[in-house]
């Protein structure tokens, strides 16, 4: 089905871009300082790619929390304080 066909084609691209970004960060061919080592530059590079994944994530979750309640938020006081902050 379609739905499938879009899933083979987004893995297929997503495979496509990693093995070209790790085949430029192993060989050195990026714009990284002079001196780091390339396996760095490789860890650098998922360490980062991570924590766009967490802020993208919080994002969502954020917008998601928008929608509730401010008597449905829970009453963690971490997340009480992190509501605040957001909604001011």
């Amino acid at each position: 089905s379609f739905f499938w066909f879009r899933v083979v084609l987004s893995a297929a691209v997503l495979c496509f871009s990693l093995a070209v970004t790790l085949e430029g960060l192993f060989t050195g061919n990026t714009t990284m300082w002079d001196g780091v080592p390339n396996a760095v530059a490789v860890i650098l590079f998922f360490l980062l790619m991570s924590v766009v994944g967490l802020l993208e994530g919080m994002q969502i979750a954020f917008f998601a929390v928008a929608k509730l309640k401010k008597s449905e938020r829970g009453r963690a006081p971490f997340a009480l304080k992190t509501c605040e902050l957001l909604f001011r």
